[in-house]
Order: structure tokens, then sequence, then C-alpha cells
């Protein structure tokens, strides 16, 4: 007979294996990215609420105040936001 102990310790490492960071906590995260390059590269934004991914370092992202921006690595390396 297995006993509670015994499963509970079968499932806990499983579950800490498989468990990783939630899509929705990468979503915020990837937002306040986003918020903090337009900021810094002086465009008017305020928050951004929504972001497209069009590539590994491709981003349209929608501003709170109605703005899109889209977020790319230029071939210098450098971050870009180009208004759409």
């Amino acid at each position: 007979m297995i006993t509670r102990a015994r499963v509970w310790a079968l499932i806990f490492p499983l579950a800490t294996f498989f468990a990783g960071t939630s899509p929705a906590a990468q979503d915020v995260t990837l937002l306040k990215d986003l918020t903090s390059v337009i900021m810094l590269l002086d465009m008017p934004c305020g928050q951004v609420v929504a972001a497209k991914r069009q590539a590994d370092t491709d981003h349209i992202a929608s501003c709170e105040n109605g703005s899109r921006y889209r977020i790319f690595v230029n071939a210098a390396g450098r971050v870009v936001a180009q208004k759409q």
C-alpha cells in the first residue's frame, strides 16, 4: 500500500520539474520591458498595454495613449522604436 507521504514524495519533484514561468508572467515582464524601452527613447506612450511578437527581437507595442511602435534591434545592434 502506498502511503500519502510516498505519493507526495513522488508528486512534488515532478511538479517542480514541469513547473515553469507562466506565459502570463512572461507577458507582464515583456510589457514592462517594452514600456521602459519606449520611455528611454523619449517617445510618448505612458504604458504598453499590448504587444505582438513579429520575430525574435521585433515587437509591435500598443500604448495606453493609442500610439503604436515597432520595437526591434537593428543591424548595428541598437534598439530602435519606430512609430506606426
